[in-house]
């Protein structure tokens, strides 16, 4: 086991028998494998794809098997042993639609040919050819920093496209873009300057994938209005939903209608409470508890069942809750019980035998809402609040939290912001700050919830919308970033902003391990990424450059 992808990595990485984030040596080794298989399936269907041939079955399969891999989402070695089964086989399906095109099949990279086998032990012998510290001291650390840059980025575009895909919106040119690039990563390309372009490549692919998210969620659900949520809890028998899909979130609430179980959101799943198509459940009574690292106190005092739905699972043993969370989709945990064709029935019969809460909490309410149509829509009162120099400065806040020391900066750099300014928040990141009284100009909440991770989209077109009303560039606009860093969702909406051009984020508070000095010195020194530092500090130089 070897493992960078996140903020939770052990200094140097996780070479452990047991990460930090809790995944097994095991599981982490089939992880790699099953993406080093996956790249070979790209392979395949990338030459298929420039001969016009596509097959929806491995197009739908792989956002899937890459989003397994991500941090906190898959930790049941059993799943993943007939993923690499599935991958085989799709790799087999791919290569046949290959040369039914007429594809030039004489020149493959390793991950197209190589067999790990299928049995655990076969599994466990063959990890080593996937794993990517095999190239560290061939390659150097720049180039796999680089490379690494692309694969994990890659992933969270995975998990971005299969939220979309589970609700309906995918697309050819994006599963063909994304196979392109996952078979640029398979012939493990040495040219920096060839890395960095298809960096920004993902960040573009990402930057669509967002967009057909987006599509889906409004969609299906109507475009997020402002909402006071409520975030304590009602009597009643209770059911929570972690993670960040609203479709299974939307079956949970078809299939509890009248059985008397109040459903909470948790996590990323609180922007799910200001969407209409959502919001109509009565039964929908508000969010129970903050970010996700928190989740073994908060699911410990919840009286119910709870439902993740992605990532962001934490070990369910330490605080013995196991016997009421069920997994779901890409999620897994061995010995939990995995909820099969959206049939939720097993965890709602947890929640109905579980006490419950037996009074009404006092009420707690924040408000949430604030994605692109909701600010968009009163454009001409923003813009007018900026002309009259009511708002001086905006600031995006938000992105992934974690439990490392130094979080409480983005808390420090929000409470320290100016009167005159507004902040833009997404992601679990706004749980550091979002219960705090922050006031408000002119009757708009300074504190702006965009929504999820999921909702970058939001938060982007919102700043090109306003630098186009000012007729300014992006970069010109008094908008400043400060983004938490965490995993590789974060990885992808960071190549995005790269690609559209953005400059001066600070990133932080932990850099990701994989960033190595050589890439990070890149990034510095071509986009102006700022490590974040002191929260006053790094304030000061932000107003400066207004």
């Amino acid at each position: 086991m070897y493992c960078v992808q996140c903020e939770q990595s052990n200094k140097g990485g996780c070479a452990v028998k047991v990460g930090s984030c809790g995944k097994t040596a095991e599981v982490a080794d089939m992880q790699d494998v099953l993406l080093r298989l996956m790249m070979g399936v790209s392979v395949f269907a990338h030459r298929a794809a420039e001969k016009g041939l596509q097959n929806a079955q491995v197009d739908a399969f792989t956002p899937h098997a890459w989003f397994t891999t991500l941090t906190n989402v898959n930790f049941d070695p059993d799943r993943f042993t007939g993923l690499i089964a599935q991958a085989l086989e799709m790799r087999e399906r791919a290569k046949a639609l290959a040369i039914k095109a007429g594809a030039d099949l004489s020149d493959l990279p390793e991950p197209a040919t190589w067999n790990p086998g299928t049995t655990p032990s076969e599994l466990a012998a063959a990890a080593p050819m996937a794993a990517i510290q095999r190239f560290m001291d061939r390659d150097g650390p720049s180039i796999v920093g680089l490379r690494n840059l692309i694969l994990y980025g890659l992933k969270g575009t995975a998990a971005y496209g299969e939220h979309a895909r589970v609700l309906g919106e995918e697309e050819a040119e994006v599963s063909a873009e994304f196979h392109r690039i996952s078979a640029f990563l398979a012939t493990d390309p040495t040219d920096a300057d060839q890395l960095l372009s298809e960096s920004l490549a993902v960040g573009a692919l990402n930057l669509r994938v967002m967009e057909l998210l987006d599509a889906a969620n409004t969609g299906r659900f109507g475009h997020p209005e402002v909402t006071m949520v409520r975030m304590s809890p009602k009597a009643g028998k209770a059911l929570l939903v972690s993670g960040h899909d609203l479709g299974d979130l939307e079956t949970i609430l078809k299939q509890t209608e009248g059985k008397g179980v109040n459903v909470y959101t948790h996590g990323e799943m609180l922007p799910a409470n200001a969407y209409p198509g959502l919001k109509k459940f009565t039964h929908l009574v508000g969010n129970y508890g903050g970010a996700w690292q928190d989740q073994q106190r908060d699911f410990d005092a919840f009286p119910g069942a709870i439902v993740m739905t992605s990532n962001c699972l934490i070990n369910p043993e330490i605080k013995g809750y196991g016997d009421r969370i069920f997994t779901a989709g890409p999620v897994g945990w061995k010995g939990l019980p995995h909820i099969q064709d959206h049939d939720f029935t097993p965890a709602i019969e947890c929640a109905l035998a579980k006490p419950g809460f037996a009074e009404d909490a006092p009420e707690r309410t924040i408000p949430t809402g604030f994605a692109r149509n909701t600010v968009m829509g009163v454009a001409d009162t923003l813009l007018g609040m900026i002309d009259k120099g009511d708002v001086k400065n905006l600031f995006l806040i938000g992105g992934c939290d974690g439990a490392r020391p130094g979080r409480n900066y983005f808390h420090d750099l929000a409470m320290a912001t100016p009167q005159d300014s507004l902040i833009l928040t997404l992601g679990c990141g706004k749980f550091r700050f979002n219960g705090e009284d922050l006031g408000d100009i002119n009757g708009v909440p300074r504190v702006l919830d965009v929504g999820q991770c999921n909702d970058a989209f939001s938060a982007i077109q919102i700043a090109v919308a306003v630098a186009g009303a000012l007729g300014v560039g992006v970069n010109d606009l008094p908008l400043h970033y400060a983004i938490s860093w965490f995993e590789q969702k974060a990885t992808a909406v960071l190549l995005t902003m790269l690609h559209l051009g953005i400059r001066r984020i600070h990133l932080g508070p932990t850099l990701p391990q994989f960033l190595t000095p050589e890439v990070l010195g890149i990034l510095i020194d071509k986009f102006d990424i700022r490590p974040t530092g002191e929260a006053e500090a790094d304030l000061a130089r932000m107003l400066e450059a207004a």
